[in-house]
């Protein structure tokens, strides 16, 4: 579907449910209000609907089939693609969510008893996963540069104070195990994303919402655990430690 300023907002979203997003900050009401045309909207809250409809041809572009080589790249490009596509990730669609499953929580919560069970999972998930985050930005990625800073220049590397990154990489391990199950929770709970006949686009955008969000969590974590952390422990125990 091609997007035009006659398109409707239902339409938008029906036909790209990420889109919710971008008119949740725009505070555009897609759900009760989604027979609205793009224009109407624009004009309603003074935006330019050329920037709109880019922003928004943005956001299903971004998302496009990868075919990236990760194993090729080097570990500090590797620290930052999972910071600034990952992490950022979490961060921006964190809100979003939890205020649609909130808003599913309050509507429709007597019929779909389950929702508060998947709010309380999600909740607990984004807390904590916000919580390892910033233990790798502030830790382990920094001390992953500095070991492929220092193979660059061909110096030392002094042990970090949480010791080896091989322990620490233990405990981020297990950190993404408890998301993983915490996410087959959400996953049975919801039928594997399975949207019920009675629900709203509110309630549609936010399981297709979840399920990305489930589907980006299991790269970041494949990318982690299986590609970032043995080259990271690999280059670690080629490095003469300065105590």
């Amino acid at each position: 579907m091609t997007t035009t300023t006659k398109s409707t907002i239902g339409e938008i979203v029906a036909d790209d449910f990420r889109a919710a997003a971008i008119f949740s900050k725009y505070r555009i009401d897609f759900c009760c209000k989604g027979h609205r045309t793009l224009e109407e909207v624009c004009k309603k809250r003074d935006i330019d609907p050329d920037f709109l409809i880019k922003e928004l041809e943005a956001t299903k572009n971004s998302l496009a089939n990868e075919s990236f080589d990760y194993k090729s790249w080097p570990l500090d490009l590797l620290t930052d693609y999972i910071e600034k596509t990952h992490h950022r990730y979490v961060i921006e669609k964190t809100p979003i969510l939890r205020g649609f499953i909130n808003k599913l929580c309050s509507v429709h919560g007597e019929i779909h008893p389950e929702l508060y069970e998947i709010n309380v999972l999600f909740a607990e998930s984004t807390s904590d996963l916000a919580d390892h985050m910033k233990k790798e930005e502030q830790t382990v990625f920094p001390f992953i540069r500095e070991l492929k800073a220092a193979q660059i220049k061909g110096s030392y590397v002094e042990m970090p104070h949480f010791g080896t990154i091989e322990n620490q990489v233990i405990l981020m391990k297990e950190e993404h195990n408890t998301e993983g199950e915490r996410f087959k929770k959400i996953a049975a709970l919801t039928n594997n994303y399975q949207i019920p006949t009675d629900a709203c686009n509110t309630f549609r955008v936010a399981y297709l919402m979840l399920k990305e969000f489930e589907s980006d969590l299991h790269k970041h974590i494949h990318i982690e655990n299986n590609i970032l952390f043995p080259k990271a422990i690999a280059l670690e125990k080629n490095f003469e430690k300065v105590l």
